[in-house]
């Protein structure tokens, strides 16, 4: 198959976490292509042939799948943020367990008790955070605030009627964008680096309803925007009592204004000034009660972790007189629900926000027996006097950094607990784990991301006796 070449064909299965393998009649190798799900029949154009497969990009599907249904969002299809809303969940959650039994198949040696899948509590309005990006709908487009088109670095979709948020988030989004409208203020345009408005970042406790709301900009101050800090005053200063004057289910604790300058598309704290409020707010985790800053990791469906965190309690057992470690420890959920029946906790956590949310977590909760740390794990570990019994990692998408992996498998512990939301980094781990001398378990999925690609997966490992 040659650049550029139309083939149709059928979707005989998908890996993770978007690649779809699609068989055609006749031609020697599958084409893989995102955004399918397996049964469909498929129009592709091909853009690169490599040795063992060619690579296409979807133009249209034309037979769907025998299971498919119309997905209950109408951004579906353009918003590139849901891949699976044309699936029955029950078979969203066979995919996804699928896909991940047979990669740890593949990796792990000898046998291992494989437990599955577990569902999300709920399946519509789950996320607890929502980042938005202003941008246009099409090129010299009018504004627009929402995700990123699918397939696009540009556009941007409106998503009012996001199916995995709820009410309070569209509310807010809209309310935000019309401010921003109004306001005569350009969106931050990310070719050209001008402009003020960049994200919008909204994050809701599922247990209290407490709602934290954070509006990102370029500083303004570069001569080519030519902003005024008056302008943009007057700008936030309406914004924030158009949010205030919001019907919404949930409370409004926090209103802030971050600045990022960075010209990368992310969201960078680059100082963040309060404009209405705290800047934080409280959601609850099996019992105990958490601080969540803007910019700190909490898992996206509070339910779902509630889940997940139990599992992982499950995996490590009798803690009883043991020091735990909990590196990549975010706002210390998972210390915290260990410290109880543990002799001693330590939480790692690059990002320092996060590491004082932990710490004021702790001591909300009544827990003494807990420590944590700012800083890289790869660097922290050096400073620890104190020896783990047993670790739990719950690292970044790209997982432990090679040179961190050989300092945890040097501590030599008896049981380790790997928590992945990447499967084919987690997959990577294991393979330096088993070569160390750590045997593979027990293996769980938990479904904290319905109708997307995501997944976490649960791995206990244990220290082969000599």
């Amino acid at each position: 198959m040659k650049k550029g070449q139309i083939a149709e064909g059928l979707v005989t299965r998908v890996r993770f976490p978007n690649k779809g393998i699609v068989t055609v009649e006749g031609a020697e190798k599958p084409v893989v292509v995102k955004n399918v799900i397996p049964g469909q029949t498929v129009r592709v154009r091909i853009q690169k042939s490599r040795s063992e497969h060619a690579e296409g990009l979807l133009l249209e599907v034309l037979k769907p799948a025998p299971d498919e249904i119309p997905s209950p969002c109408p951004h579906f299809g353009f918003c590139g943020g849901c891949t699976y809303q044309n699936l029955p969940y029950d078979r969203q959650l066979q995919l996804k367990a699928e896909q991940v039994k047979n990669m740890m198949d593949r990796c792990v040696q000898g046998d291992y008790i494989w437990e599955g899948i577990a569902p999300s509590p709920v399946l519509a309005g789950y996320r607890n955070k929502m980042e938005f990006t202003f941008g246009d709908e099409y090129r010299d487009g009018p504004m627009a605030l929402g995700l990123h088109k699918r397939g696009s670095f540009h556009d941007i979709v409106s998503v009012t009627h996001c199916d995995i948020m709820d009410a309070d988030y569209r509310r807010i989004l809209a309310c935000t964008l019309q401010a921003a409208q109004e306001s005569g203020l350009p969106y931050y345009h990310r070719i050209r680096h001008t402009g003020f408005f960049r994200h919008l970042l909204v994050r809701k406790a599922v247990k209290t309803g407490e709602i934290l709301v954070d509006l990102i900009t370029a500083s303004g101050s570069a001569p080519e925007n030519r902003i005024s800090c008056a302008e943009q005053e007057v700008a936030l200063e309406k914004w924030k009592e158009s949010l205030l004057s919001l019907q919404l289910a949930g409370k409004i604790v926090g209103i802030l204004h971050t600045i990022n300058d960075n010209i990368a598309d992310t969201v960078k704290n680059e100082g963040t000034q309060t404009l209405y409020g705290q800047d934080f707010f409280y959601e609850e985790l099996l019992g105990m009660k958490f601080q969540i800053t803007p910019f700190s990791f909490f898992q996206t469906n509070s339910l779902g972790a509630e889940i997940l965190y139990g599992k992982v309690r499950d995996y490590i057992g009798d803690t009883k007189d043991k020091v735990v470690f909990d590196l990549y420890s975010g706002t210390g959920t998972i210390a915290q629900i260990l410290a109880p029946v543990a002799k001693r906790v330590v939480g790692v956590e690059i990002v320092e926000e996060a590491v004082e949310a932990a710490k004021e977590n702790a001591r909300q909760n009544g827990l003494g027996n807990c420590e944590f740390w700012a800083g890289d794990v790869l660097k922290v570990l050096d400073t620890l006097e104190e020896k783990p019994d047993l670790i739990v990692l719950d690292p970044p998408r790209d997982g432990v950094h090679p040179k961190a992996l050989e300092k945890i498998i040097d501590f030599g512990v008896e049981k380790l607990a790997y928590i992945a939301c990447k499967p084919t980094s987690l997959a990577r781990d294991l393979e330096t784990f088993q070569q160390c001398g750590y045997q593979v378990e027990r293996i769980g999925c938990v479904d904290l991301f319905p109708a997307t690609v995501h997944v976490e997966t649960v791995v206990l490992m244990s220290k082969v006796k000599e």
